[in-house]
This record gives C-alpha cells, structure tokens and sequence, in this order.
C-alpha cells in the first residue's frame, strides 16, 4: 500500500465573513492510498485559526501518515488523535479505498438519488443589507431554516434584522438559527439571549467564548434560548473529557464538524456521549472541498437524524472539485446523473 498527499488552495467566490475576520482562500489537502491497482481518496480540511491541528509540523504528520501506511489502522488513528482533519481525511481515504466507486463510501437511498439530507442555509456576516440580500437568496431557493452568523455588527442592528425577517416569516415558515462565535461576553450575554428568544429563534450556538466552562453552564442553566456548543468541542481529544464537558455545561444542543473533532470516530463518540445526556446535535461542514462535504454528507444521512443539518452546498468556491452534489429546495441531493471530475494527482 502507498499514499501520496497534495496541498489545495480553494478560492471563495465573494470573500466571506467570520468572527475570525474575512476569508478569501481556504486551504485543504487532500490524501490518496493506492493498493493492488485500485485508488482511494479523502480530504484533510484543516482550518486555520480554528482547528486544533492548525500547527506548524502539520505537514510533518501527513509525510508520517504516508510513509507508515502500512501500519494498523486503529494504530495510525491513535497516532493522529491530535490531527483531527487527517484522521478523517483517512478514514474517508480508506472507505474510498474499499467502496465500488471511490465516492460512494456509505451506500445508501442518499447515494442513490432517492432521497436527501435536510440542511440550513447560511448567511455570512457583513452589512446589514449585504445580510438581508443573503437572506433573500436563501428564502428564494427554498430554505424553511436559516443560520446567520452574528457577533460581526452592532447587536441592535442585527436584531433589527433577525425583526425584519420575523416580521415576514412565522416561525411555522422559517426556523431560525444564529452562532454568535463567542462573540457576547458572559455579563451581557443572557440579557441578549433573552432579546433573541423574543424573535422564536430555534437556537444560538456558542453565545460565550471557550473555556469559561461555569459561564456557560450558567447560561445554558438559564436560557430562555437553546445553546449549542461548537468551538467548544474542538481539542477534547480523550473520551473521559469529552463525557466532563457535556456533564459539566449541560448544554441544549452540541454542533459536530468531523473535521475538527476527530472524523467519524470521534463524531460517533461525542454524539454516544450526548445521548447519555439527553443533548440533541446536529452535524455541520467547516469548509471542505466536494470531497470532504460528501464524506459528511452521505455518513450524516447514514445516522438516520431529520432535522437540518449545517452542510456546506460546495458553491462558496471558484475552484471546487466538480461532483454529483446539489442543493434543491433547502436539501442537500446526490444526483447521480452528474460525474465527479476529479484530476488532484
């Protein structure tokens, strides 16, 4: 067996904008295993300034991957436990290596075109009308649930926002979603979340910045808004903490991104977790190319969850690896009328 791997640059088609700031590329590589003839293919989306793996040997552990290949799988796993993004882009690797086309790495009525994952659409952060133009396209193509990503902003301007669309949509024709990034400080944040429960928002995801573990226990104790924890997640590496943080936050909802924790096993392991403590989740992209979003597509359909998830649609970028994948009416479909046109090594 021999693995070979290739940086990518993937380019934004509007520069589009985050509590991290503004973001016009996005960087990603993407990891081949060759045995006996056949070839398989998974991404290594790592996200700098916010994965736990955004280090500077990250390329010394992808050349470490490639020239132990040939090890165990559970062993080189355990070895990547702290490169999330590359332990799954080789589980992804390795299900393309063993599936029948390279891309079909969970079988299912998804893969088959017969049915779809349910997702949000996204509104990026920037001025109030470049918002509101956002939201416009969003409700035109036929989402019933819409993320919008606040903190950026004046808070009233964007709660005049949130108003506007309230105003138009009940919350019978539009849930709502909102992911602050850790934006409030923990003295006003209640006082804001209790402003946003007003509009019947579904939920916020991390209100607070990380690693104030009692103020956002305390929020979640007192909401009148339901929490979902994100970066939050991001660097718990060992089960045992994994199982404090649920137990020590108690959070409504917890947001799952397999690049930044841990790929399918460590998603599976958060959401065991989760289920012990009665907290929903739900799964979301981080800005992978068309062959990580269908690596979390197709395992989320798996999983058998109904409501929307937080799935990229692959069109952010000028540059995206041309795949079956396309949005229609708010869901995420694999059309399989369409080819994959893939040309990376």
């Amino acid at each position: 067996m021999k693995a070979t791997y290739k940086k990518y640059i993937l380019i934004f088609k509007q520069a589009s904008g985050t509590s991290r700031g503004v973001l016009r590329t996005k960087e990603t590589f993407f990891l081949q295993i060759e045995n006996k003839g056949k070839k398989g293919v998974g991404e290594c989306a790592v996200f700098r300034g916010l994965s736990a793996d955004d280090v500077p040997d990250y390329e010394t552990k992808l050349q470490w991957l490639c020239k132990h290949i040939n090890l165990p799988k559970e062993d080189l796993l355990r070895e990547l436990i702290t490169f999330p993004s590359i332990q799954f882009g080789l589980e992804q690797a390795f299900l393309s290596l063993e599936s029948i086309d390279k891309f079909t790495l969970f079988p299912s009525d998804f893969t088959n075109g017969k049915e779809s994952v349910p997702i949000n659409g996204l509104v990026w952060m920037g001025t109030a009308d470049f918002m509101r133009q956002q939201i416009k396209e969003k409700l035109k193509t036929g989402f019933t649930t819409i993320k919008l990503k606040i903190g950026a902003i004046d808070f009233n301007t964007e709660l005049d926002l949130l108003k506007s669309i309230r105003k138009d949509f009940s919350v019978k024709e539009i849930t709502l979603r909102v992911d602050a990034n850790g934006a409030f400080k923990p003295i006003e944040a209640l006082e804001k979340l209790k402003r946003l429960s007003d509009l019947e928002l579904h939920s916020i995801e991390q209100p607070i910045r990380v690693k104030q573990w009692q103020e956002m226990a305390e929020l979640c104790a007192k909401t009148p808004l339901d929490i979902a924890l994100d970066e939050e997640l991001i660097g718990v590496f060992k089960t045992k903490d994994k199982a404090q943080v649920l137990a020590s936050i108690k959070p409504q909802y917890i947001i799952l991104k397999p690049s930044l924790i841990g790929g399918i096993q460590g998603t599976n392991t958060w959401i065991t977790l989760a289920k012990k403590e009665n907290i929903g989740w739900w799964i979301t992209s981080a800005l992978e190319s068309n062959i990580g979003l269908n690596a979390i597509a197709q395992y989320t359909y798996s999983l058998g969850t109904k409501i929307p998830q937080g799935l990229g649609t692959g069109s952010l970028f000028t540059n995206n690896i041309a795949s079956p994948l396309q949005v229609k009416n708010g869901n995420l479909w694999y059309n399989t009328a369409l080819d994959w046109r893939v040309n990376l090594f």
